[in-house]
């Protein structure tokens, strides 16, 4: 029992999400039409894409660019905007989980070194907000927007126009963030890792990358993706599938049965099309508070056709309480390991998320 809790506990969406499955059902007796509410494209682009930034992870790719990067920095200023910036630019191709994966620990452990720990709460608290804001301007930054450039047959040039403005105001906010770390030298003793990856697997997630952005753009179908991707890495990296998240595909079946069986009964999908058709920026926000942007994301695309309008609510609705993002919820994980203050971590983290939401909300008002 106690492994089950543990479970539920550190899987809390897809817990939630399977419940509220099994709780749909109820209502709608399962059938064949079960099989049209999954939108199978969106999760064979996603396991695809989780299964590449899995295996350049495993190599330390990411993590030699970061001391690459990092050791030509020597103040403490130097070091918070080089991580935050990191986190930014990097969430737009790994997404903002694997960036704050890779370098949220390599952030604990570099300040460690420099003996900067008390720098920790406010550096992972920019690093993950930069993670949430960066990756929303790449339809596979996060899975939201993949889910929603999919689901919605998205012009990539509309994509960049709508999301462009957010992305910008956020990344001033967090270079000017980052300046105010102070300018105390910091010396990094670690050491550097060897570059001794594989070539032959280096070369090979390259190209399955390529031909992954080939399947995101629809040039190539995602059957032919999935099939290439599934039997290279059989054969040549084949430990590397236990490194993918399967819950987050699984919340995502889940989900779509939910959603599914809710627009087949008649007055929940009434009422739910009467409140988020012309407010998708604000429910999405409010939503992603409760549920998480991800699941809200499913939740309200169901009920409405403004892709874009949906979009902006829910990635700038990353913001906010903790589980607003799940990815969130990673640096959360990391730091709670640390001789650090959660409650300080949580204020902090709340301060900020709140500052940024409301900077966002109002370019929205502004622009609209």
């Amino acid at each position: 029992m106690s492994k089950i809790f543990t479970f539920l506990k550190k899987e809390i969406v897809l817990t939630v999400s399977f419940v509220l499955a099994i709780i749909s059902m109820i209502f709608v007796t399962p059938n064949e039409k079960y099989f049209d509410y999954i939108d199978f494209r969106t999760l064979g682009l996603l396991f695809s894409l989780m299964t590449v930034m899995a295996g350049f992870n495993k190599m330390g790719v990411f993590k030699v660019i970061a001391e690459y990067l990092l050791n030509k920095v020597n103040t403490m200023r130097g070091v918070t905007l080089s991580l935050v910036l990191l986190c930014f630019f990097s969430s737009m191709i790994i997404t903002n989980d694997v960036a704050l994966i890779t370098f949220v620990p390599f952030t604990i452990v570099l300040l460690k070194l420099a003996d900067k720990q008390s720098r920790a709460i406010y550096v992972v608290t920019l690093e993950t907000i930069a993670a949430n804001l960066g990756s929303m301007l790449t339809p596979i930054g996060n899975p939201q927007n993949l889910y929603l450039f999919s689901a919605y047959n998205m012009n990539i040039s509309d994509f960049f126009k709508t999301i462009l403005p957010y992305a910008l105001i956020s990344l001033v906010m967090l270079v000017c963030c980052s300046l105010f770390s102070g300018k105390s030298p910091i010396v990094y003793n670690g050491n550097r890792e060897e570059l001794n990856f594989d070539k032959r697997l280096i070369a090979m997630y390259i190209a399955l990358f390529a031909i992954a952005l080939l399947s995101v753009f629809r040039v190539l179908n995602y059957l032919i993706l999935l099939a290439v991707v599934i039997a290279f890495v059989l054969i040549f990296d084949r430990k590397v599938l236990l490194k993918v998240d399967y819950s987050l595909l699984f919340t995502f079946i889940f989900l779509f049965v939910f959603i599914g069986n809710l627009g087949n009964i008649s007055q929940i999908n009434g009422w739910l099309s009467s409140v988020v058709n012309g407010n998708e920026v604000p429910v999405g926000v409010l939503a992603s508070q409760v549920f998480s942007n991800v699941p809200a994301t499913i939740l309200l695309s169901g009920f409405t056709n403004n892709a874009t309008d949906l979009m902006i609510g829910v990635n700038i609705g990353g913001l906010g309480t903790l589980i607003a993002s799940m990815a969130s919820l990673i640096s959360f994980k990391f730091i709670q390991k640390e001789n650090v203050s959660i409650a300080k971590y949580f204020g902090l983290f709340t301060l900020f998320n709140v500052l940024f939401l409301a900077a966002n909300i109002i370019l929205w008002l502004v622009i609209k």
